[in-house]
């Protein structure tokens, strides 16, 4: 009786489907099921009455935000409205911004957040009850009709695993090799929302630095292009979904690792979910693809983050967040893989 040999291919799916078996269960666990929200949420002693927060916008910000809340008309103010000045009709704009954010602005003034010296802070003229209720107002304006997910499913930013919110930022990320030759490699990350504010397209050029053969080098690595929609969100249950395609360019030099020598593509998902007590959970689950697998491996991967959101000031000051992260790759390959081949953040094969 002659034994059935294993197929590479199938091998390797099945330990990366061993290794990611709970993850999947916790997709599936936490999507179908609400839960409460806290974290990265304000705190309330009771609902916000909406009525109320009319009545105390129309007494102390009408004058300059205006009834419909795109501002005031230029020539009934007395100020020079900045460029900074807010639309707050315009979803793609305030969507992403917690309501924490807006308390902040309005109890501290806009120099709290970064913004202009016209904005007067509220605190000591308004109860924390009337602010919640102000905030509840001007949320009104927004009529959110393309469900943008809201801020407060934006998480704190981890090392390696990457979050499902789409957003518009710059992001600047360095890693070293813990083993083996001195190595590192910076990122150079540009994310901005393109279409509409559920739609991300991410440009990551990785700088390198190694020691090789004692001889310092550097080159540009293999460059990202990527696009991140948004799937579903729900402030309700605390979760976020978004899905993620993207291709890997050969523009490193392979010799060197700091490229694959082929073209990549790197589909994954992207799911976070948020606790009680401030705690939230951020999940990644995805693979690479190149298109010449004699020249780079077939890899899968799965990260998670855990971590925990604090802030001074009742979670109105600067948001504080450790965490701890979990990574785990299987590729088809066990022989020596460029830098970044199976987790491209975090630059260890």
């Amino acid at each position: 009786m002659n034994a059935v040999r294993e197929s590479p291919a199938r091998r390797f799916i099945s330990r990366f489907l061993g290794s990611a078996g709970v993850l999947i269960v916790w997709f599936v666990v936490l999507l179908g099921r609400p839960l409460p929200l806290f974290a990265q949420t304000l705190h309330y002693a009771k609902s916000p009455d909406v009525r109320n927060g009319e009545k105390v916008y129309k007494g102390g910000c009408i004058a300059c935000h205006g009834s419909e809340g795109k501002g005031a008309s230029m020539a009934s103010t007395v100020f020079r409205r900045p460029d900074t000045f807010p639309d707050f009709t315009d979803c793609a704009g305030t969507t992403p911004e917690p309501n924490g954010n807006w308390k902040a602005v309005i109890v501290h003034g806009g120099p709290s957040r970064g913004f202009s010296q016209i904005m007067p802070a509220f605190g000591d003229l308004l109860t924390d009850e009337e602010i919640n209720d102000v905030i509840a107002y001007m949320r009104g304006f927004c009529k959110n009709v393309h469900h943008y997910p809201l801020g407060e499913l934006n998480l704190p930013r981890a090392l390696v695993t990457e979050k499902a919110f789409p957003e518009n930022e710059i992001v600047i990320s360095t890693a070293a090799s813990a083993s083996g030759a001195p190595a590192w490699t910076t990122d150079l990350i540009d994310e901005r929302t393109i279409i509409d504010a559920r739609t991300q397209l991410e440009t990551d050029v990785p700088v390198n630095y190694a020691d090789q053969a004692h001889n310092w080098t550097a080159g540009i690595g293999d460059i990202t292009l990527a696009v991140k929609r948004e799937m579903f969100s729900s402030l309700r249950t605390g979760s976020i979904l978004s899905l993620q395609g993207g291709i890997l360019l050969p523009t490193g030099d392979s010799k060197r690792t700091f490229g694959a020598g082929t073209t990549q593509f790197e589909p994954f998902a992207a799911f976070d979910q948020l606790f009680k007590e401030n705690t939230f959970l951020q999940t990644q689950l995805g693979a690479d693809l190149p298109v010449d697998t004699s020249i780079a491996p077939r890899s899968m991967f799965w990260r998670v983050a855990v971590g925990q959101a604090m802030a001074p000031d009742h979670m109105l000051g600067r948001l504080f967040s450790p965490m701890v992260e979990f990574w785990r790759c299987v590729t088809s390959s066990r022989g020596r893989v460029p830098i970044g081949t199976c987790c491209r953040r975090c630059r260890s094969p």
